[in-house]
C-alpha cells in the first residue's frame, strides 16, 4: 500500500476515488470487530509511545514490529501508517477540528491517536473506506473501550465525506498567508516553512523549490547502508536487491525489509547511515593536513554512526579517534558502534565537549563537531520531530553550537582542521554560527569544503553540482545537501583551518 495518492495537474494529492464511489460497512456498530489487526495495533502502539511518552518513532516502531512478530507485508503497512500519521499530524488534526464537536485537547489522547490513524488511512492510503472505519473502530473498542467507539465512527464518517484535495483546499482557504497555506498542505509548522525557504535562498537555490522540499520531507526515505572500510561487506545486501550507492564509496540503498538481517549489521561492520552523514566523515578524512600526527576527534559522537566510520577511516591512516559524548546513554551506543573497529583506532570519553580544551589544548589534527541541532534536515527519518521543535530551540541551541565550535578550534593544533556539521539547513544553525565564530578569531580560515566533498564522493557524484555549494570569502565554500536534490538528509558542512 502506498502513502501517495493520485495527483492533480498541480502535483497535489487527490483521494483514491470520487465521493460517489465511496462505500461503508453495512454492519451495525455492535456487529463490527472488537479488536484490531496486528499491523494497525503496532502503528497505534508506536503513535501512543511517541505522543504519550516522548519516544522517537524511528526507534520505537522497529522494536514493536519485532515484538509483535509482523511479517514483511504487515511490517510495511504498519510503518507506512505510523510514520505517515506522525508526519502529517498537523494536517490531520486540522481536519479533525472540523469533525469533532469539542477542542481536540479535550479528547482522550488514546482516542485522538486512533483518529489520526483513521484519517491517514482515509486520506492518504489506498485503504477502502469501510475497512479504515471498521478497523479503527475495532481498534478503539479493543484498546480504549466500547464508549468512544461511536464517537470515532461518527467522526471518521464526517472525514470521509470529502476527498483529500477537497480537505486541503478548504484548509488552505482558511489560512491567512502563503506560509500557513504551505504548512497545512504539507504538514509543517509555518515557522519551519519560513526557515526552510530562507535556507534554500541563502544556499543559492530558488525559494520556489520549497514545495519540492516539503514534499520530500513527507516521503519515506530510502535506507542507506555503509560498510566500514576494510571491515564490512555489502555483497550480501547487493545479492538481496540493494543497489550500490551513488554518492559515496562502500554504500548502498536497501531494497527494503528488515535490514538488521543483512550479514554484518549485527556485528556493526555494516550499518544503517544516511549517505550525507557518510560524506561528512569522509570529507574530514579527505582534507589535507600537513604533518598529520593521527590525532582525530569527534566532539559529539553519539549515537556513533559517524564515529564508527571515522574510526575505520582513521585506522586506515594509522590514526586514532578520540570520541566524546556527553550523555551516558548515548556514550553506551557510541561504544557499541565502535566495537566493530579495532580498539587501537579509538578512545571513548564521556563528558562535555566544551571542557576538552582544558584537557587537550591545541592537540588534534582533525576534529568533527557535528553539533546538537533542531534536526530540520532529517524530518523524513524523524517523523515526529517537526511537531516537537519550536523557534526557541533554535536560539537555545545556537549558543551551544557556538561554544562547541569554539572548543573544537581551541583543541586543534595550528595547521589542523575542524569540520563543523549539522543535520539542519536552518541558517541560524549553519551560516550564522560559523560566521560569528570565524569572524571573531584571527586563527580560523574557511576552506574550499565543496572541493573536498567532490574529492570524497564517488567520481562525478557532485561534479557540476553547484546546488550543494555556497561560496565564502577568500576561496572558501560550504556544502548544503538537500533531500529533494541529493536524496540525503539536509546535511550542512564546512571545513575550517586553524592557523598559527
Amino acid at each position: 500500500m502506498s502513502e501517495r495518492g493520485y495527483r492533480n495537474a498541480k502535483g497535489h494529492e487527490r483521494n483514491r476515488r470520487a465521493q460517489k464511489d465511496r462505500s461503508f460497512s453495512a454492519q451495525a456498530p455492535g456487529q463490527r470487530r472488537r479488536s484490531s489487526d496486528p499491523a494497525r495495533l503496532t502503528a497505534y502502539q508506536a503513535l501512543r509511545a511517541v505522543n504519550g511518552e516522548d519516544a522517537y518513532g524511528n526507534l520505537v516502531l522497529p522494536q514493536l514490529v519485532r515484538k509483535n512478530r509482523l511479517d514483511k507485508r504487515d511490517a510495511a503497512f504498519a510503518t507506512e501508517l505510523a510514520y505517515g500519521a506522525m508526519r502529517r499530524q498537523g494536517t490531520w488534526d486540522a481536519v479533525l477540528e472540523h469533525c469533532v464537536d469539542r477542542p481536540l485537547k479535550e479528547l482522550d489522547p488514546q482516542v485522538l491517536d486512533a483518529l489520526r490513524l483513521g484519517v491517514h488511512q482515509l486520506l492518504a492510503m489506498r485503504v477502502p473506506d469501510h475497512a479504515a472505519l471498521d478497523a479503527t473502530v475495532g481498534l478503539v473498542r479493543g484498546e480504549v473501550g466500547q464508549g468512544p467507539a461511536g464517537l470515532v465512527n461518527a467522526v471518521l464518517r464526517k472525514v470521509a465525506r470529502q476527498s483529500t484535495e477537497e480537505w486541503l483546499d478548504q484548509l488552505e482557504s482558511e489560512q491567512s498567508d502563503d506560509l500557513r497555506k504551505l504548512g497545512v498542505r504539507y504538514s509543517h509548522p509555518a515557522w519551519e516553512v519560513r526557515a526552510l525557504r530562507r535556507a534554500l535562498r541563502m544556499s543559492g537555490r530558488s525559494p520556489e523549490e520549497i514545495e519540492d522540499l516539503l514534499e520530500a520531507n513527507n516521503a519515506p526515505p530510502r535506507v542507506h547502508l555503509v560498510a566500514l572500510p576494510e571491515l564490512g561487506s555489502l555483497d550480501a545486501a547487493l545479492d538481496e536487491g540493494a543497489t550500490p550507492g551513488t554518492l559515496v564509496a562502500d554504500s548502498a540503498e536497501s531494497a527494503g525489509g528488515d535490514v538488521h538481517r543483512i550479514p554484518g549489521t549485527r556485528d556493526g561492520t555494516v550499518r544503517v547511515q544516511d549517505a550525507g552523514s557518510q560524506l561528512v566523515a569522509r570529507v574530514l578524512a579527505e582534507v589535507p593536513v600537513e604533518n598529520d600526527h593521527g590525532k582525530w576527534a569527534d566532539f559529539c559522537a553519539g549515537p556513533g554512526g559517524k564515529a564508527s566510520l571515522l574510526a575505520a577511516l582513521a585506522d586506515q591512516q594509522h590514526a586514532r579517534l578520540y570520541a566524546n559524548e556527553v550523555s551516558d546513554h548515548r556514550a553506551d551506543l557510541v561504544e557499541q558502534a565502535l566495537a566493530a573497529v579495532p580498539e587501537r583506532a579509538w578512545t571513548l570519553r564521556v563528558g562535555d565537549g566544551r571542557d576538552i580544551p582544558d584537557e587537550m589544548p591545541a592537540g588534534f589534527d582533525r576534529v568533527l563537531v557535528d553539533v546538537p541541532c533542531t534536526g530540520l534536515g532529517a524530518l523524513r527519518r524523524r517523523p515526529e520531530a517537526r511537531w516537537r521543535r519550536t523557534p526557541a530551540d533554535v536560539a537555545e541551541l545556537g549558543s551551544l553550537q557556538r561554544e562547541l565550535l569554539t572548543a573544537a578550534l581551541d583543541s586543534t593544533r595550528p595547521g589542523g582542521v575542524v569540520l563543523y556539521a549539522t543535520c539542519s539547513p536552518h541558517t541560524a544553525e549553519t551560516l550564522d554560527v560559523v560566521s560569528d565564530i570565524v569572524e571573531s578569531r584571527d586563527d580560523a580560515t574557511i576552506l574550499d569544503t565543496a572541493r573536498y566533498a567532490r574529492d570524497a564522493a564517488l567520481p562525478g557524484a557532485l561534479d557540476g553540482d553547484q546546488s550543494a555549494e555556497l561560496d565564502w570569502p577568500n576561496g572558501g565554500s560550504s556544502v548544503q545537501l538537500w533531500p529533494h536534490v541529493h536524496g540525503t538528509d539536509a546535511m550542512f558542512m564546512i571545513a575550517v583551518r586553524k592557523s598559527a
